[in-house]
Protein backbone atom coordinates (compact mmCIF):
# COMPACT_ATOMS: atom_id res chain seq x y z
CA UNK A 1 0.00 0.00 0.00
CA UNK A 2 2.93 2.33 0.59
CA UNK A 3 3.94 2.07 -3.09
CA UNK A 4 0.34 2.67 -4.13
CA UNK A 5 0.09 5.73 -1.89
CA UNK A 6 3.43 6.95 -3.21
CA UNK A 7 2.05 6.59 -6.75
CA UNK A 8 -1.02 8.63 -5.86
CA UNK A 9 1.12 11.37 -4.28
CA UNK A 10 3.48 11.46 -7.26
CA UNK A 11 0.59 11.51 -9.71
CA UNK A 12 -1.02 14.38 -7.80
CA UNK A 13 2.22 16.32 -8.25
CA UNK A 14 2.45 15.62 -12.00
CA UNK A 15 5.32 13.16 -11.63
CA UNK A 16 3.55 10.63 -13.78
CA UNK A 17 6.53 8.48 -14.79
CA UNK A 18 7.55 8.04 -11.17
CA UNK A 19 3.92 7.32 -10.25
CA UNK A 20 3.74 4.57 -12.88
CA UNK A 21 6.87 2.98 -11.44
CA UNK A 22 5.40 3.11 -7.93
CA UNK A 23 2.20 1.43 -9.16
CA UNK A 24 4.26 -1.26 -10.89
CA UNK A 25 6.10 -1.92 -7.62
CA UNK A 26 2.79 -2.14 -5.75
CA UNK A 27 1.51 -4.64 -8.33
CA UNK A 28 4.73 -6.69 -8.16
CA UNK A 29 4.09 -7.13 -4.43
CA UNK A 30 0.32 -7.53 -4.70
CA UNK A 31 -0.51 -8.83 -8.22
CA UNK A 32 -4.28 -8.46 -7.76
CA UNK A 33 -4.17 -4.81 -6.68
CA UNK A 34 -7.14 -3.49 -8.68
CA UNK A 35 -6.79 0.19 -7.78
CA UNK A 36 -3.07 0.16 -8.63
CA UNK A 37 -3.92 -1.13 -12.11
CA UNK A 38 -6.67 1.48 -12.44
CA UNK A 39 -4.51 4.39 -11.28
CA UNK A 40 -1.67 3.22 -13.48
CA UNK A 41 -4.13 3.23 -16.38
CA UNK A 42 -5.07 6.82 -15.60
CA UNK A 43 -1.41 7.81 -15.43
CA UNK A 44 -0.59 6.03 -18.69
CA UNK A 45 -3.64 7.56 -20.37
CA UNK A 46 -2.51 11.04 -19.32
CA UNK A 47 0.79 10.35 -21.11
CA UNK A 48 -0.95 9.10 -24.28
CA UNK A 49 0.27 5.55 -23.72
CA UNK A 50 -3.02 4.24 -25.03
CA UNK A 51 -2.29 0.54 -25.42
CA UNK A 52 -0.63 0.31 -22.02
CA UNK A 53 -3.49 2.22 -20.39
CA UNK A 54 -6.03 -0.10 -22.03
CA UNK A 55 -4.11 -3.13 -20.74
CA UNK A 56 -4.13 -1.69 -17.22
CA UNK A 57 -7.89 -1.03 -17.35
CA UNK A 58 -8.55 -4.51 -18.75
CA UNK A 59 -6.55 -6.02 -15.91
CA UNK A 60 -8.50 -3.92 -13.39
CA UNK A 61 -11.83 -5.08 -14.85
CA UNK A 62 -10.70 -8.70 -14.99
CA UNK A 63 -9.99 -8.51 -11.26
CA UNK A 64 -13.08 -6.45 -10.43
CA UNK A 65 -15.76 -6.92 -13.05
CA UNK A 66 -17.89 -4.08 -11.67
CA UNK A 67 -15.25 -1.34 -11.93
CA UNK A 68 -17.41 1.30 -13.63
CA UNK A 69 -14.65 3.92 -13.74
CA UNK A 70 -12.32 1.58 -15.62
CA UNK A 71 -15.03 0.83 -18.20
CA UNK A 72 -15.67 4.57 -18.57
CA UNK A 73 -11.98 5.26 -19.14
CA UNK A 74 -11.73 2.36 -21.59
CA UNK A 75 -14.60 3.95 -23.47
CA UNK A 76 -12.69 7.22 -23.70
CA UNK A 77 -9.63 5.45 -25.08
CA UNK A 78 -11.77 3.65 -27.64
CA UNK A 79 -13.55 6.88 -28.61
CA UNK A 80 -10.21 8.62 -29.09
CA UNK A 81 -9.13 5.77 -31.37
CA UNK A 82 -12.32 6.21 -33.39
CA UNK A 83 -13.91 2.92 -32.33
CA UNK A 84 -17.22 4.53 -31.43
CA UNK A 85 -19.32 1.36 -31.25
CA UNK A 86 -16.96 -0.29 -28.75
CA UNK A 87 -16.67 3.00 -26.85
CA UNK A 88 -20.45 3.19 -26.50
CA UNK A 89 -20.52 -0.44 -25.33
CA UNK A 90 -17.91 0.37 -22.71
CA UNK A 91 -19.83 3.43 -21.48
CA UNK A 92 -23.01 1.37 -21.35
CA UNK A 93 -21.21 -1.27 -19.28
CA UNK A 94 -20.12 1.47 -16.85
CA UNK A 95 -23.71 2.77 -16.70
CA UNK A 96 -25.13 -0.73 -16.15
CA UNK A 97 -22.85 -1.06 -13.13
CA UNK A 98 -23.40 2.47 -11.86
CA UNK A 99 -26.62 3.97 -13.31
CA UNK A 100 -26.02 7.35 -11.64
CA UNK A 101 -22.58 7.79 -13.26
CA UNK A 102 -23.02 11.21 -14.84
CA UNK A 103 -19.60 11.24 -16.52
CA UNK A 104 -20.31 7.95 -18.31
CA UNK A 105 -23.67 9.27 -19.56
CA UNK A 106 -21.96 12.45 -20.78
CA UNK A 107 -19.17 10.47 -22.47
CA UNK A 108 -21.71 8.14 -24.07
CA UNK A 109 -23.45 11.22 -25.42
CA UNK A 110 -20.20 12.47 -26.94
CA UNK A 111 -19.61 9.16 -28.72
CA UNK A 112 -23.19 9.14 -29.99
CA UNK A 113 -22.78 12.72 -31.23
CA UNK A 114 -19.61 11.70 -33.08
CA UNK A 115 -21.67 8.98 -34.77
CA UNK A 116 -24.19 11.62 -35.83
CA UNK A 117 -26.90 10.34 -33.49
CA UNK A 118 -27.82 13.74 -32.12
CA UNK A 119 -31.16 12.84 -30.50
CA UNK A 120 -29.62 9.92 -28.62
CA UNK A 121 -26.67 12.11 -27.63
CA UNK A 122 -29.00 14.78 -26.27
CA UNK A 123 -30.87 12.14 -24.26
CA UNK A 124 -27.55 10.98 -22.77
CA UNK A 125 -26.54 14.57 -21.90
CA UNK A 126 -29.94 15.20 -20.32
CA UNK A 127 -29.51 12.05 -18.22
CA UNK A 128 -26.07 13.27 -17.11
CA UNK A 129 -27.52 16.66 -16.17
CA UNK A 130 -30.40 15.02 -14.31
CA UNK A 131 -27.86 13.21 -12.17
CA UNK A 132 -25.37 16.08 -11.83
CA UNK A 133 -27.02 19.45 -12.36
CA UNK A 134 -23.79 21.40 -11.90
CA UNK A 135 -21.92 19.88 -14.87
CA UNK A 136 -20.49 22.55 -17.24
CA UNK A 137 -19.04 20.03 -19.71
CA UNK A 138 -22.43 18.34 -20.21
CA UNK A 139 -24.10 21.73 -20.75
CA UNK A 140 -21.43 22.58 -23.31
CA UNK A 141 -21.87 19.22 -25.04
CA UNK A 142 -25.65 19.48 -25.20
CA UNK A 143 -25.23 23.04 -26.51
CA UNK A 144 -23.06 21.73 -29.35
CA UNK A 145 -25.62 19.04 -30.15
CA UNK A 146 -28.44 21.60 -30.23
CA UNK A 147 -26.27 23.85 -32.43
CA UNK A 148 -25.71 20.96 -34.84
CA UNK A 149 -29.48 20.48 -34.99
CA UNK A 150 -29.96 24.17 -35.78
CA UNK A 151 -31.69 24.80 -32.44
CA UNK A 152 -29.73 27.96 -31.70
CA UNK A 153 -31.91 29.28 -28.88
CA UNK A 154 -31.53 26.01 -26.94
CA UNK A 155 -27.80 25.93 -27.78
CA UNK A 156 -27.24 29.44 -26.42
CA UNK A 157 -29.19 28.60 -23.27
CA UNK A 158 -27.03 25.50 -22.74
CA UNK A 159 -23.82 27.47 -23.35
CA UNK A 160 -24.98 30.13 -20.87
CA UNK A 161 -25.56 27.39 -18.30
CA UNK A 162 -22.09 25.99 -18.97
CA UNK A 163 -20.49 29.41 -18.59
CA UNK A 164 -22.34 30.33 -15.40
CA UNK A 165 -21.51 27.00 -13.79
CA UNK A 166 -17.87 27.26 -14.87
CA UNK A 167 -17.68 30.77 -13.41
CA UNK A 168 -19.29 29.60 -10.17
CA UNK A 169 -16.82 26.70 -9.92
CA UNK A 170 -13.87 29.05 -10.42
CA UNK A 171 -15.22 31.44 -7.82
CA UNK A 172 -15.50 28.58 -5.32
CA UNK A 173 -11.87 27.62 -5.99
CA UNK A 174 -10.80 31.12 -4.95
CA UNK A 175 -12.52 30.93 -1.56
Amino acid sequence: EAYFNMGVALQNHDQVDAAIEAYKKAISIKPNYVEAYFNMGVALQSHDQVDEAMDAYKKATSLKTDHAEAYNNMGSLLRDKGDLDKAIESYEKAISIKPDYADAHNNRGSALKQKGKLEEAIEAYIKALTIKTDFPAAYNNIGNAFKDQGKLKKAIEAFDNANSRESRAKALECT
